[in-house]
């Protein structure tokens, strides 16, 4: 999560129907574009309020800004006192990793660092630094006090919560809308939504659009789903990757936490239905490092996900799986 900025601006769009007023706030946090909509019965101008949830996920969550708790916990400050969004996400993480059977697993930073994902110096990796550096990661290996302070059996343990906690931005963007009374908004950070009640100029659901992975050039979308009172959060090699300037290799940047290199699989795509962004953002990111048949295990068993997987079978043609409530959401 890079050093937010500031937004770019409001917008204020009436509407003929019921006096609705459109307002709508667009800018650059968290080393991505946003766009949030939110609609009422008058003008309103949220745009301090979006930059202090902003501001307070960062300070607390960003391995991108030095003096932020993680980046402290990081640097092995053990007397680093977490608030209450850092303790929201590591029990989220944990429980996503028990569930995932660690392939989600926020523990994974110094590997992020060393592939040259993250904010951390990139190394030479061979299987001998794999090896060593495994020896870092492991959710299992870090605890939470109940004073809110965070334990760590190797001081050399780095968390990243890049995987996670751009949803639960934009939860607590959810969360503030709330409370100053909105009942009907979407909000959009880097391609990841909340939708709440309906998109009342059409007085119908909110339309979302996905991407289509295999798209050579731009952005196209693949398909259009309804959305009402649910999350969604995609997570894909198609666009996040680098290439060695020596060798011309190409290197995803989904990391596999259990083998401790990055991850060239079959599956193309994941895009995650769930009641919260931060839960639909932490399982998509594990359904890409995990073989496919054990993530449709997981879908099976948590009632609480939708899900939409591309793929390539074994004779490489594309396909496509969809649970039930998922197709129930398509836009014909």
């Amino acid at each position: 999560m890079r050093k937010w900025i500031c937004l770019a601006g409001v917008l204020f769009v009436f509407s003929c129907n019921k006096g609705i007023v459109r307002n709508q706030t667009r800018g650059e946090a968290l080393g991505t574009s946003f766009n949030i909509i939110y609609l009422a019965s008058e003008e309103l101008d949220l745009g301090k309020n979006i930059d202090s949830v902003f501001t307070a996920v960062n300070r607390s969550l960003s391995t991108y800004i030095h003096d932020s708790d993680i980046s402290k916990i990081n640097r092995g400050d053990s007397l680093v006192v977490v608030d209450n969004m850092f303790r929201e996400v590591f029990e989220l993480s944990r429980k996503v990793y028990k569930e995932t059977r660690g392939y989600f697993d926020p523990t994974v930073g110094t590997l992020v660092n060393a592939w040259g994902f993250g904010p951390g110096e990139q190394i030479a990796m061979d299987s001998l630094a794999v090896d060593s550096l495994l020896g870092y990661v492991g959710f299992n290996k870090v605890s939470l006090t109940p004073q809110n302070r965070i334990v760590k059996d190797n001081p050399n343990i780095y968390f990243d919560f890049n995987a996670i906690a751009k949803g639960y931005a934009i939860d607590r963007l959810a969360v503030m809308l709330d409370q100053k009374g909105i009942q009907n908004y979407l909000v959009e950070v880097g391609g990841e939504v909340v939708a709440k009640g309906i998109n009342l100029e059409k007085e119908k659901p909110w339309v979302v659009g996905i991407d289509d992975p295999q798209a050579e050039e731009g952005r196209q979308l693949k398909l259009l789903i309804n959305m009402s009172d649910k999350a969604l959060a995609s997570s894909g090699n198609y666009r996040k990757y680098r290439v060695d300037s020596t060798t011309g290799n190409k290197y995803v940047h989904t990391i596999d936490p259990i083998t401790g290199y990055t991850k060239n699989s079959n599956t193309l795509g994941v895009t995650i239905l769930a009641n919260n962004c931060a839960t639909a953002d932490a399982y998509a990111t594990a359904f890409m490092a995990m073989d496919l048949h054990e993530a449709f295990k997981v879908i099976n068993y948590n009632k609480d996900l939708e899900a939409y997987i591309i793929y390539l079978d074994e004779k490489g043609v594309t396909q496509e799986f969809l649970t039930k409530g998922f197709k129930e959401l398509l836009v014909e």
